[in-house]
C-alpha cells in the first residue's frame, strides 16, 4: 500500500469518527433540551424520560435544528407555559455547550 492510500484511509476514518462524535453530541444535547423543557412543563420523572426521547426522535424529521425548536415551542406553549423562540434557542445553545463538554471533557 502506498503512503497516499494510507493517508486517504486515515482521512476517511477521521471523517467517519468526527461525524459519529457530532451525532452523539447532538443527541445528548437534544436529550438535555428535552429534560429542560419537561422541567418547564412540570412533567414527572417518567414523563420527562419519555419526553426527552421524543425530542431526540424529533431531530430526525429534517436537517438542522428547526424541527426540534418547533416541537419544543409547540409543546411548552400547549402545556400553558409562556416561552419564546429566543428562550428555546438560548437553551439549545446552552445545552449544546453542556453536551460537548460532557462528551469531550
Amino acid at each position: 500500500m502506498t503512503t497516499f492510500q494510507d493517508r486517504e484511509r486515515a482521512e476517511e476514518a477521521k471523517f467517519v469518527h468526527d461525524a459519529d462524535i457530532q451525532f452523539r453530541i447532538q443527541a445528548r444535547r437534544n436529550r438535555l433540551l428535552g429534560e429542560w423543557a419537561a422541567e418547564r412543563m412540570g412533567l414527572s420523572h417518567a414523563e420527562t424520560e419519555a419526553y426527552a426521547k421524543a425530542v431526540v426522535q424529533a431531530d430526525f424529521e429534517e436537517a438542522g435544528d428547526e424541527d426540534v425548536i418547533r416541537k419544543l415551542i409547540g409543546d411548552i406553549t400547549a402545556a400553558g407555559v409562556d416561552t419564546s423562540e429566543a428562550e428555546v434557542r438560548s437553551a439549545l445553545e446552552a445545552k449544546q455547550v453542556e453536551a460537548r463538554r460532557a462528551f469531550l471533557g
